[in-house]
């Protein structure tokens, strides 16, 4: 996967910490948020595209555009900071046949049918058994939610 250097996932998507803290950890040339509805929804778009830093470039594309993308290296040369929702489009990314070996989880909102793993991440059963698939296909998942915070191994809170 040329040019990505990061991918996170995190329900705000793009936000003051993925646009100033991450960003520039990563030297971040480009974040792209994969999802499938905000990719169809220009006024979200332009939400997100104001969020981003102005010398950042943005990619605000589906599941199957990002893996077509990806895949033909349409990002080579670039240093890519990927945002996606939930676990299951990173399971969708590795299915339309991306090579997803590590993963950082930021923040999942506390939503009806959650429960807490960390402080900033809540999952629900569906979400919980989905990291439990990435992690047996040896996924690497972290929860850090700052650069320089320690790391957390997913696995170990789950």
């Amino acid at each position: 996967m040329e040019g990505i250097i990061h991918i996170r996932i995190d329900d705000r998507l793009i936000h003051g910490q993925v646009a100033t803290q991450w960003t520039n950890e990563l030297g971040a040339t480009r974040i792209m948020v994969i999802n499938d509805e905000i990719a169809k929804n220009d006024v979200q778009k332009s939400v997100l595209r104001m969020a981003a830093p102005p010398n950042v470039a943005t990619s605000i594309i589906t599941k199957e555009t990002a893996a077509t993308n990806i895949k033909n290296g349409k990002y080579k040369g670039q240093k890519v900071l990927i945002v996606v929702k939930s676990p299951i489009d990173i399971l969708d990314l590795i299915n339309l046949g991306l090579d997803i070996t590590k993963v950082n989880v930021g923040n999942m909102s506390v939503r009806e049918g959650t429960r807490h793993v960390r402080a900033t991440v809540s999952i629900n059963a569906v979400e919980e058994e989905t990291f439990q698939k990435l992690l047996d296909q040896g996924v690497e998942i972290t929860t850090i939610m700052v650069p320089g915070d320690n790391t957390i191994y997913l696995k170990d809170v789950i």
